[in-house]
């Protein structure tokens, strides 16, 4: 389930890519498929970190030496990076976990290479109000949601850093019902049977892609989407 536009995001032969907090890798994996690129994960779990290397097995293309993928275990605010590495860097759903998101956006600063592009997304803020209307759990939780942004001011705290938006999208509007019942009935969400379902309803549209399916999120992104996706270019 891919939160970045490829196309918008633009990726080039010889690019180096970072994902920053690559979770258990799909960006970072879907980055190495897209192009032949330098792929780079971070992330502090070495728990997800050993999920993406297992995943990235079935997509490795070791007779292409235009492409290589690393990982690295590594704090978001001490990248362990050269100022003006990469040329691109994605963000996706990391920074509501860290506390100290704006250092978070130094250190993208700090690594990405002047006119390399940045996109961040971060859940959307209406959306995730009526998850922490429903539930305390699913943002009090050890590794949850540590703030709802504000779409302007988020924006603002990139722009200041010498970035210039040039496209921005929202993003998994049929997962955002899936998020509110889960905390709508967070005490039974293991067993209650409409989650159940709505579950195996996602789990179909992610991996056949019905026509209906992805045209009907495509029409419901710009309402209901659950993450808004914005996509910057530094100091130019």
């Amino acid at each position: 389930m891919k939160t970045v536009n490829y196309k918008k995001f633009g990726l080039s032969a010889g690019d180096v890519v970072l994902d920053l907090g690559c979770g258990e890798g799909r960006h970072v994996i879907s980055a190495y498929i897209e192009g032949d690129i330098q792929a780079v994960g971070v992330d502090l779990s070495h728990k997800d970190l050993k999920t993406t290397a297992d995943k990235y097995q079935d997509f490795a293309d070791a007779d292409n030496d235009a492409k290589s993928f690393g990982l690295s275990a590594a704090n978001a605010l001490q990248l362990p990076f050269a100022d003006n590495t990469f040329d691109k860097v994605i963000c996706s759903e990391v920074l509501e976990h860290i506390p100290d998101w704006q250092g978070a956006l130094d250190e993208v600063e700090r690594v990405l290479k002047p006119g390399g592009t940045f996109c961040a997304s971060v859940p959307r803020a209406w959306p995730e109000k009526i998850c922490w209307y429903f539930s305390d759990e699913y943002h009090q939780v050890e590794g949850g949601h540590l703030r709802i942004f504000d779409e302007d001011e988020f924006r603002c705290a990139i722009e200041i850093r010498g970035f210039h938006i040039y496209a921005k999208h929202f993003a998994h509007a049929l997962h955002s019902p899936f998020w509110w019942l889960k905390c709508m009935f967070h005490d039974t969400r293991d067993t209650n049977p409409l989650i159940k379902l709505y579950h195996r309803f996602l789990v179909w549209d992610l991996m056949d892609k019905p026509w209906f399916t992805v045209n009907l999120e495509k029409l419901l992104n710009p309402v209901l989407g659950k993450s808004v996706v914005m996509y910057f270019r530094k100091g130019l």
